[in-house]
């Protein structure tokens, strides 16, 4: 199954106003620290009830947008003259629940509806959610960039990061299921999948990655187990980007995980080194597996070969 590649711009240079479509969850407000340090203006908006308390005083400009209204978020930044976007963060349903009028606020607008019933009606993956609020954006004069060119220094590096190193039984764990990991990619099965002595556990679903974590520790009784994750084949730099944080390694622990491992490039590490610090803290062994024929402008269109560096 091929996939179609994604070009997607560089970021402006010199720094220029950018915007910043912002969800919750810690990437948003890391992700402006990163455009503020190369030197461009962020024009913050922020998803209604979603995003951190921090975020709108490291934005030069802020307010809030409906969740549902894509039509004024193009209309907001180019009154601040940004023509890049990034869009990251998270967006928790059941806080829209608990005030009405914020679920007015959210009602969508015409375009809104419009890019639903064109491109959504029959896939509403998240990744074909992205592709319309992208194109719906672009028309509007407003090109979504990619979501991880403000912060290098977050994402997965080849080899063992931690000062914890990985068990030969792990490494094997690891080689085993990578290739199983990538056709589950490429079918767009889920991103994560756990394994212990070359037996998989447990594939993410819908649940997410934590959950499946959850899931597996009450499947597998015994500590020691993996964690292998990556990003899908296709996967869409303008938002669609894997992520871990201490809160993953923290729940992976707890649920009797001893090692995890990402591909490098291709999934990103909330906070770096403090998510490395805790991992060692807690004997926790985090592993980058270079992945041949990675690109930070699309995708390829064939299963990856791996390489775990020790």
């Amino acid at each position: 199954m091929n996939s179609v590649v994604t070009i997607l711009p560089d970021p402006p240079s010199p720094p220029a106003p950018i915007g910043l479509i912002a969800g919750g969850g810690r990437l948003p407000v890391l992700v402006a620290k990163g455009l503020r340090d190369a030197g461009h203006t962020v024009h913050g908006l922020g998803l209604l009830s979603q995003y951190e308390s921090e975020l709108p005083e490291l934005c030069d400009s802020f307010r809030d947008v409906g969740l549902l209204r894509v039509g004024t978020w193009g209309k907001a930044l180019r009154r601040t003259g940004a023509r890049h976007a990034i869009m990251v963060g998270k967006v928790d349903k059941a806080r829209l629940m608990h005030d009405r009028w914020k679920l007015v606020r959210n009602v969508p607008d015409v375009r809104t509806a419009v890019a639903w019933y064109r491109h959504l009606r029959h896939d509403k993956r998240s990744h074909a959610v992205l592709a319309a609020i992208a194109e719906e954006l672009d028309r509007q004069g407003v090109s979504l960039i990619d979501s991880t060119s403000p912060i290098p220094d977050h994402l997965a590096e080849p080899g063992v990061m931690t000062g914890t190193r990985p068990t030969a039984e792990q490494l094997a764990d690891i080689q085993f299921a990578w290739p199983l990991l990538t056709e589950l990619l490429r079918l767009d099965i889920g991103q994560s999948l756990s394994v212990r002595e070359r037996d998989v556990i447990s594939v993410e679903g819908v649940e997410g990655t934590d959950g499946m974590i959850n899931r597996t520790g009450d499947l597998c009784r015994r500590s020691g187990w993996t964690l292998i994750k990556g990003a899908r084949v296709g996967h869409d730099r303008r938002s669609d980007v894997p992520t871990i944080g201490q809160t993953t390694i923290e729940n992976l622990h707890r649920c009797g995980g001893r090692c995890l491992a990402v591909a490098a490039g291709d999934v990103i590490m909330l906070d770096r080194d403090q998510t490395i610090a805790r991992a060692d803290e807690l004997g926790v062994a985090i592993v980058g597996v270079s992945v041949s024929g990675s690109t930070t402008t699309g995708t390829a269109t064939e299963p990856k070969p791996a390489t775990v560096l020790v």
